[in-house]
């Protein structure tokens, strides 16, 4: 006989919301006349977060391990995770809500008359809005998920409709396109990998449960070589996700070619929640054989810090810049993982939101810098932005000084909390590696800081363009969150220290 599952609706109604949310932007886009569809589309979207939001707030002091049939566990650190993804969302949307940076048509041929008949009548498709909707409610769920089914789904919800949004860019639409071509050809070998890590670790413990699969560890019941093999094929999956080398050739191409309100929100929001799953798989599933993958991904750890801060020093392309500034911000937070204690967890969970705000703050800077062709991301052309907008290329400034971790910024109390743990659980090298790299960061970002203050203009083509009342109120958020974290860390941290807590 069949027993209904049992679904806990309450702790599941943030992530409930925000799909419901994505169904209906699909009618409204389906249904609605082009006149009001775009306000409607945003209407949705922010009424859904914050909702969800509200919802998360209600449930912030419940935890469950049976909120759909124990492969959904809602704890301190999954609604921590939740919120955080859902505020980076918030932000992100009201980038997003801009509809400049995105072609009317997807389907019209980049150049073709279509595409022109399309910007003319102004006939703006807007399923950006429910493909974003969707990605929020995967990116939800990914770090709350606890069997292996459910994170592979969750891994494709969130990664399907950023394949998509990665190709929409209005202008350079064929350079958009490749973007959205590479990003979903490696997204599908890396899925590929989880999934067969996954049927691996399977293999070994009899069960698809991360806690089963610690029993079995400590149980000594399986294939050590499966469990080895599932383990390293699994990483893979979540590493790609990251952006950790050498599972990182990806980053730079789809963040240059990507719009770049996608590419903010993107760069933020999906690795706060693919390090939360992450952090869950290691410090819960896999903690039992810790000896076998610490130094496996101590070693990521160290290359991944030191390919991201070199390799930046290089880029003459500002959104390839912060792709490898990505990249090195990664290396630093899988010393959390290699860590694994209660600070390393608060530090990576205070670390993901603070860098997130500065990320989507930095991206929505370079969407205002354009000339005659549209967005400008060219280093070189940024030269003496800061004599004709001082205010702009002040706030990119502090977007930039909290990536290298200058005090009185959200990134150094994030850099100096990650190194603090790594330190208190012995990992000192890992520390050694972290500061050097960030020194060398320090290098890339003072000297285009220099190039926006301390250089003459060589191109007076270039303007800093009026931002909309949305992209103002997003960039203002992430600077006030910016300085606030950094001159008042305890805000968060305290937030973070309490919630730091994996529900087994």
């Amino acid at each position: 006989m069949l027993v209904a599952p049992s679904l806990g609706y309450l702790v599941l109604s943030p992530m409930l919301i925000v799909f419901a949310g994505a169904v209906a932007g699909v009618l409204v886009e389906a249904f609605m006349g082009k006149a009001h569809r775009a306000a409607v589309q945003f209407t949705i979207s922010v009424g859904v977060l914050l909702l969800s939001l509200q919802q998360l707030w209600r449930i912030r002091d419940i935890s469950s391990t049976t909120a759909a049939v124990d492969s959904v566990t809602i704890d301190k650190a999954g609604i921590f995770l939740q919120a955080t993804v859902v505020l980076l969302a918030l932000i992100a949307v009201f980038l997003i809500a801009d509809q400049d940076n995105f072609v009317a048509q997807a389907s019209a041929v980049p150049g073709s008359n279509e595409e022109a008949i399309a910007l003319q009548q102004k006939n703006q498709q807007t399923e950006i809005f429910p493909l974003f909707l969707f990605a929020v409610a995967g990116m939800m769920l990914f770090p709350v998920a606890t069997d292996y089914i459910t994170l592979f789904v969750a891994l494709e919800v969130l990664s399907l409709p950023l394949y998509l949004m990665a190709g929409l860019s209005r202008r350079r639409r064929l350079l958009s396109q490749e973007a959205a071509l590479k990003y979903f050809l490696l997204g599908a070998y890396s899925s590929a990998f989880f999934l067969f890590g996954a049927a691996l670790l399977y293999g070994y413990s009899g069960t698809i449960s991360l806690n089963g699969l610690t029993d079995a560890i400590r149980g000594s019941g399986g294939n050590d070589v499966f469990l080895l093999l599932g383990i390293t094929f699994l990483s893979v999956g979540l590493l790609f996700k990251v952006g950790a080398v050498p599972f990182h050739s990806w980053t730079p191409d789809v963040y240059q070619g990507a719009p770049t309100p996608i590419t903010g929100f993107m760069a933020a929001a999906t690795k706060a929640a693919a390090f939360g799953a992450t952090l869950r798989i290691f410090y819960l599933g896999f903690d039992a054989a810790q000896t076998s993958w610490k130094p496996f991904i101590a070693v990521i750890s160290v290359i991944t810090m030191i390919v991201g801060s070199v390799a930046a020093i290089s880029q003459r392309d500002m959104k390839r810049m912060l792709a490898y500034s990505s990249i090195a911000h990664a290396g630093f937070i899988l010393t959390a993982v290699v860590s694994l204690n209660e600070n390393a967890l608060s530090a990576s969970l205070f670390y993901l939101f603070a860098y997130g705000v500065a990320t989507i703050g930095a991206f929505a800077i370079i969407t205002m810098v354009r000339d005659s062709a549209g967005e400008v991301s060219d280093v070189n052309r940024w030269i003496g932005l800061g004599k004709k907008s001082p205010l702009v290329a002040s706030v990119f400034s502090l977007f930039l000084l909290s990536f290298a971790g200058i005090p009185l910024t959200s990134g150094f109390v994030g850099k100096f909390s990650i190194f603090s743990a790594a330190y208190e659980s012995g990992n000192i090298y890992l520390v050694v590696v972290g500061v050097l790299s960030s020194a060398i960061a320090v290098f890339f970002y003072l000297r285009v800081i220099l190039m926006l203050f301390f250089a003459d203009a060589t191109n007076d083509s270039i303007s800093v363009v009026i931002p909309s009342v949305l992209t103002r109120i997003s960039i203002s958020i992430c600077a006030i969150f910016t300085v606030l974290l950094g001159i008042a860390p305890s805000l968060l941290f305290d937030i973070a220290q309490n919630f730091a807590y994996f529900l087994r």
